[in-house]
């Protein structure tokens, strides 16, 4: 199985929104991070702009060879967006509008109505669908009752307590990605991955098709370079093929 990384470049335009102007140039970013190695670039914008902005989407989509994969809650004014753009793929994701970082994967169920209705608008425009949930296999079959294409496994809670049990921390990911894929879904995962915990999670789930890595890839690359950490993180994941 070969794992994809998505570069997650957030907090590359964070960086650019602090000063007027546009350096760092987020959209010469994306490309080079391709450049570098990148198997996808992944975006979440949010409705106060305060990283991406709406405005970015549509020249990304112009240049981004690999996959533009765009995260977000499925309000109106995203759909017009992502619908406008046709990303590769979507991810949707439960975020309140004030929240600072996503923190929790989707209650299926809960909102099933509604998210089968978002999905099929998605795949009716040939954009994949994915959607972010946590390790919970009770997640998996609603995910396929409202027609995903694809689930994201949340890791926050994982990289949280991967120093004090990995294997503890690992458990619910390691029956809720072969549930996935049983049922026929492709298996992607996110959330404070990094260069310490990422080797042995992809080693122990063994059928991620896709991690998306940003902040840990971003602060790293002030240390060794872009194009040195993404090469880094690559290697993890190839590590285990």
């Amino acid at each position: 199985m070969n794992t994809r990384l998505s570069v997650n470049i957030n907090k590359v335009a964070l960086i650019r929104n602090s000063r007027l102007g546009n350096y760092p140039d987020v959209i010469r970013y994306a490309m080079d991070c391709e450049d570098f190695g990148a198997q996808g670039i992944t975006v979440h914008p949010r409705p106060d702009q305060r990283h991406i902005r709406y405005a970015d989407i549509p020249l990304l989509r112009r240049v981004v060879r690999t996959e533009l994969n765009v995260e977000g809650y499925p309000g109106p004014d995203f759909m017009e967006l992502v619908l406008s753009n046709s990303p590769d793929q979507v991810t949707l994701v439960p975020d309140a509008p004030d929240v600072l970082t996503s923190d929790h994967g989707w209650n299926i169920p809960e909102h099933a109505d509604f998210l089968t209705k978002i999905v099929g608008r998605l795949k009716a425009a040939g954009i994949r669908v994915s959607i972010f949930v946590d390790p919970d296999p009770g997640m998996i079959l609603p995910a396929c009752s409202v027609g995903a294409d694809c689930i994201e496994l949340y890791t926050g809670d994982y990289a949280k307590n991967y120093e004090l049990d990995r294997e503890a921390a690992i458990g619910k990911h390691v029956m809720a990605c072969e549930m996935a894929v049983n049922q026929g879904l492709r298996v992607h995962a996110g959330h404070d991955l990094n260069l310490g915990n990422l080797e042995f999670y992809i080693r122990s789930l063994n059928r991620v098709t896709e991690v998306s890595i940003g902040h840990a890839l971003t602060v790293d690359a002030l240390y060794y370079g872009v194009s040195n950490a993404i090469a880094m993180y690559k290697a993890k994941l190839i590590s285990n093929m």
